[in-house]
């Protein structure tokens, strides 16, 4: 924890104290309650934050009062990039605060906020152990250094698939034109087939020259693969199992160790609503002699060393413990639940537009918050500043997997009448 006085609290008034929140004042030293209860300064500041009852926006409405989009404005882009809450952001600012007035001291402490609060607090809500993470900037350059740590030669394969994210594929093209590796791709349709079709066609693609399997948890257009099942079977054909979590962490509750597989990497700015630039890595402890540090000589199963050398942002790293915090306090089960109303809610209105086609599939094949679909002599590219400038609604387009689709990912801080805004938008596109 920062020590206050040390880092030149005095130079900052009452009003400054309030305006940077509860978790900046936190990562300051300052007590947290003592930024929202100062009278009526800070009238403009959200409720406690609590873990609602149900899920209708009502219910959310405290909830939402802690995100600092512009008023008008319906975010329904988390699945590109996450909206952090108040604390998140403020967390940040006070880190930065902190460099800015004492710099040794303040990384000194900052590095000791993110080894004593992030790293646990990340292992706890994920079930593994603090020693089989490693802090990232994003889940491409943890799918990058698990991808690079595995031992494989020229004319060995890797097993990916056709709905991987170019962050997930790429590395396995690095290494196939660096090293002769081969990268052996497997079709899966979308929307998904079920689990026992899945497994069938992963199994039928390993080849005696097969020495991993990498795909993801969740796909860009919201499915969700069998992750625990196509791990048992890599490890039963003593292949290494790698998972790209992007799109799934923070959308519902992940035991990553019960998952089975040896490597996982995340970004913590999506779902997770994590600063920018934030995500990790996980390799299993006894997948240490298989996957390998990218960077120190001298590394040991004991002392794998896979975090990149040099200089990291201090205070962004530490401002993951606020998300962690903010997460954790309204509960995965709850943003799962609220989530999926939202999308349920979505599917619903979409059904009642004609030319509209769902691709996300049935309910256990797909993740909460990302919904795909299809609208009939509608550019999905196109649509993405149509819709913009019709309600202010952001979206995302998903021209790929054979698709001219739209995706929207809505999140815990969204509404009902958001969506309702989007969709009369959507009817009016055209072309």
């Amino acid at each position: 924890m920062i020590d206050a006085p040390h880092l030149g609290t005095e130079s900052l008034d009452r009003r400054e104290w309030l305006r940077l929140g509860a978790a900046g004042a936190a990562a300051l030293g300052l007590p947290a309650c003592a930024a929202w209860n100062e009278g009526d300064e800070s009238s403009d500041a959200p409720p406690p934050l609590q873990a609602p009852a149900g899920v209708e926006d009502a219910e959310w409405e405290g909830v939402r009062a802690h995100f600092l989009v512009e008023p008008g404005v319906a975010y329904l882009n988390n699945a590109s990039i996450g909206m952090p809450p108040r604390q998140v952001v403020d967390a940040v600012a006070a880190g930065y605060r902190a460099m800015a007035e004492l710099p040794a001291r303040g990384r000194s402490d900052l590095s000791a906020r993110i080894a004593e609060r992030v790293v646990p607090g990340l292992a706890r809500l994920f079930s593994i152990e603090t020693d089989e993470l490693t802090l990232t900037r994003n889940a491409s350059e943890a799918l990058h250094l698990q991808s690079v740590g595995v031992a494989m030669g020229p004319g060995d394969e890797v097993l990916i698939t056709t709905q991987e994210h170019p962050a997930g594929r790429r590395p396995w093209e690095f290494r196939q034109a660096r090293e002769g590796i081969r990268v052996n791709e497997v079709f899966i349709p979308s929307p998904l087939p079920d689990d026992e079709e899945i497994l069938s066609r992963f199994a039928d693609a390993i080849t005696p020259r097969t020495r991993a399997v990498a795909f993801c948890h969740v796909t860009r257009g919201g499915h969700r693969y069998p992750v625990q099942a196509i791990c048992r079977l890599a490890r039963d054909r003593g292949l290494v199992s790698l998972v790209d979590g992007a799109q799934a962490v923070g959308q519902f509750a992940i035991d990553v160790t019960e998952l089975g597989c040896d490597a996982y990497s995340v970004s913590l700015h999506k779902w997770m609503l994590a600063p920018a630039g934030t995500g990790f890595l996980f390799v299993r402890r006894d997948a240490r002699d298989r996957i390998r540090t990218a960077f120190a000589p001298d590394a040991t199963p004991g002392r794998p060393q896979f975090d990149p050398p040099g200089t990291t942002a201090f205070p962004v790293r530490a401002a993951i413990g606020s998300a962690v915090d903010f997460v954790a306090t309204l509960g995965l089960e709850a943003v799962e639940a609220r989530c999926r109303f939202l999308s349920d809610y979505l599917k619903a209105r979409l059904a009642d537009l004609p030319g509209v086609t769902p691709l996300s599939g049935a309910r256990a094949l797909s993740a909460p918050g990302s919904t795909i679909f299809e609208k009939e002599g509608l550019d999905a590219v196109a649509a993405v500043e149509a819709i913009e400038t019709l309600a202010s609604a952001h979206i995302d387009e998903h021209q790929r997997d054979g698709h001219n689709a739209i995706r929207v990912s809505t999140h815990v801080y969204n509404t009902t009448a958001q969506v309702d805004r989007f969709v009369e938008a959507l009817a009016r596109t055209t072309g």
